[in-house]
């Protein structure tokens, strides 16, 4: 950290406890919400083994009913990492900091000075040896690794820790200078271009928030008002429709993670949207994502009680969820977000065209998924380790994703993530100056634009019954293979995607291949590709390129290409088993491809034919009812619906 700051608000709180409020508020949040007090107290008496859920859980408890047993029992269990190594660089050194603070501050009195100086002490030096650990604000470690554990521990012994008011104003400053401009870039909207990885380090940042405002009434929020205002509806729409496993809601596979088999990160994302919703309550927004909240009411993870006693309002005003919008568009990490309702049976859509920013982003511009009551069109490969060869050729890269591959057999990609890439696989670019293709604030960010502004949603238009998207992805590629990719997108809900792509090459003879990551291998129909996974049914329709050449990949091959296989060491949940592949048959520099994807109920046979109509510069595609209309040559077009005709364009979405 650097020097001590001027001090910027009001001075702290005194007295214990204060993090989350003083005793008298959490006695009283204890009788408001007594059930969830009341599974949290059991674990909180529970003889099983230590983990920070159970200690934080006895922690509360103590404050609230100043049982003694319980604090001390708590603070022995922390007394061994503040006794233990000083952890330092990309380990979860956060944590250790924010459980040993709760515990100070919740069970202050049955610290003995002695120990109370050893979690000082503990605290410097872990700041002292991670100064230029986790500096990168896009990145997750800023947040969940390590500031929200440093700004809890210095609220925790802000007047007894004489180096705890210089290292939060530094803290304060790098957020305001670096950290809450990042957010306003790539977290405009309140999506992140990190993807699945919010889900678990943002909870955390929001609990530092909150014990911010308890503390010293300092508001983080109003500093990054772009991200926060609209962060808890993105989150709210990067939930897949249906309740699953232990009442939990499973989570959008974006970039690395993708929580793909039951974790306690579903719970942390039901509770930072929880802490949002309590912020702006009164906003009818917020008021619909406490409605979509409150059909999971308890977190899925039973030692986590203590997260529904501490953040689930339920006084909150609930707004009608079947009224809100079906669309959300995040355009700091260029994603759009739909859905064909609120209920959950619906079919949903994500469209993903945006910038570079940090190491857990993928090769994926113009990808695209659609869910219906299973994944149906997901996202390739498993994350089976950052770096490893199949994570650099597969993983991360344009094959494993719903984009475009152009292959120009001369291309060759340099190390990323500090892995060797030895495939060629057509895809995106990568060719930034940091290893891990992650830039580390919004300075460097804007210095080096031309390197990492790759890719822009261009329009995004919803109208009810039908939404369309456009985006342009030409600067994803190599200037030297690629020219153009445009892809338009109209969603006929509630289950229909027409999906038209523009792509001109550099080289005639340089292939291009659609690409479609399907959930199960589908079976061969007349005029179309079905895909059935679970309940749910994907018919896949192929309209241009004429006689298009059409390769269904998967078993020992789905991880090889280019005579190289690049198979994952484990299996990391359900990913896609097929990699369906069209290709234009003719070699040209200028193709189109036009597709239709119809999602069901896994029970339905056959669906409207699409049917394909050329003529006067125009490509257009009438199903039922429906023609939409696109022109070769620009983002363009235009849809007729029982003779209304809408213009199809690019704007400012």
């Amino acid at each position: 950290m650097c020097a001590a700051a001027a001090s910027l608000n009001a001075a702290v709180t005194a007295g214990h406890p204060r993090l989350l409020g003083d005793r008298q508020r959490l006695q009283q949040l204890a009788r408001q919400r007594s059930q969830a007090y009341e599974r949290m107290a059991r674990v909180a008496r529970e003889q099983a083994e230590s983990d920070p859920a159970r200690v934080i859980s006895r922690a509360l408890v103590c404050a609230i009913e100043q049982d003694g047993s319980l604090g001390r029992r708590a603070v022995q269990e922390v007394l061994a990492l503040i006794e233990g190594p000083i952890k330092k660089g990309h380990t979860p050194f956060g944590h250790d900091l924010a459980l040993c603070a709760l515990v100070y501050d919740l069970c202050y009195d049955y610290w003995t000075p002695p120990q109370r100086q050893a979690f000082h002490d503990y605290v410097n030096r872990t700041v002292d040896a991670n100064i230029q650990s986790e500096t990168h604000v896009f990145h997750n470690g800023w947040y969940g690794y390590k500031h929200w554990g440093i700004g809890l521990a210095c609220y925790a012994a802000y007047e007894e820790n004489e180096r705890a008011p210089g290292i939060l104003r530094a803290l304060e400053e790098d957020w305001r200078q670096r950290a809450a401009p990042a957010l306003e870039l790539a977290g405009a909207g309140g999506g992140w271009a990190e993807g699945y990885y919010i889900h678990y380090w943002l909870y955390e940042w929001l609990w530092f928030c909150e014990a911010a405002r308890f503390c010293e009434g300092r508001d983080y929020y109003a500093d990054a008002p772009d991200f926060f205002r609209n962060r808890a509806v993105a989150s709210m729409f990067e939930m897949y429709p249906g309740i699953g496993i232990y009442g939990s809601r499973r989570p959008l596979p974006l970039g690395d993670g993708g929580g793909r088999v039951f974790g306690g990160d579903r719970d942390k994302a039901l509770s930072a949207r929880r802490i949002l919703v309590n912020h702006f309550g009164d906003d009818p927004a917020h008021q619909a994502v406490h409605a979509f909240n409150e059909t999971t009411p308890r977190c899925s993870v039973g030692a986590y009680a203590y997260q529904d006693f501490l953040w689930r309002d339920s006084t909150v005003k609930a707004a009608d969820l079947s009224a809100f919008k079906l669309s959300h568009y995040s355009r700091g990490a260029g994603r759009v977000y739909a859905r064909s309702g609120w209920d959950e049976e619906a079919t949903y859509f994500l469209f993903t065209c945006g910038d570079r920013f940090t190491a857990h982003q993928h090769l994926d511009a113009g990808h695209f998924l659609i869910f219906k009551h299973e994944e149906l069109a997901g996202d390739g490969g498993h994350y089976d380790d950052f770096g490893s060869p199949h994570d650099v050729n597969y993983h991360l890269r344009s094959i494993a994703h719903n984009t475009i591959l152009v292959h120009d057999p001369q291309e060759i990609w340099p190390a990323i993530r500090a892995g060797e890439v030895t495939g060629n696989d057509g895809g995106q670019a990568h060719d930034w100056p940091h290893h891990n293709g992650a830039v580390s604030d919004p300075q460097q960010w804007q210095r080096q634009r031309a390197l990492y502004d790759i890719a822009d949603i261009v329009a995004c238009q919803d109208h009810g019954s039908y939404l369309y998207v456009a985006g342009d992805c030409s600067r994803a590629y190599s200037a030297k293979k690629l020219k153009l990719f445009t892809r338009q997108i109209v969603f006929l809900r509630p289950g229909t995607f027409v999906v038209f792509d523009r792509v001109v090459a550099t080289d005639p003879g340089f292939r291009k291949t659609w690409l479609l990551q399907a959930m199960k291998p589908p079976r061969q129909e007349k005029n179309y590709l079905v895909v059935t996974n679970g309940q749910g049914r994907l018919f896949v329709q192929t309209l241009l390129p004429e006689r298009p050449e059409i390769r269904c990949v998967s078993g020992p091959d789905l991880y090889r290409y280019g005579g190289k296989a690049y198979p994952p060491r484990r299996d990391t949940g359900p990913a896609p088993a097929c990699r369906i592949e069209v290709a234009c048959p003719t070699a040209a520099r200028a193709d189109v491809f036009l597709h239709v994807l119809t999602a069901t109920d896994a029970d339905v046979d056959t669906v409207e034919p699409a049917v394909l109509q050329k003529g006067d510069g125009k490509i257009a595609v009438r199903i039922g009812g429906v023609k939409i209309t696109f022109f070769p040559d620009r983002i363009s077009g235009y849809i007729e619906i029982d003779g209304q005709r809408r213009d199809l364009a690019a704007g400012a979405p």
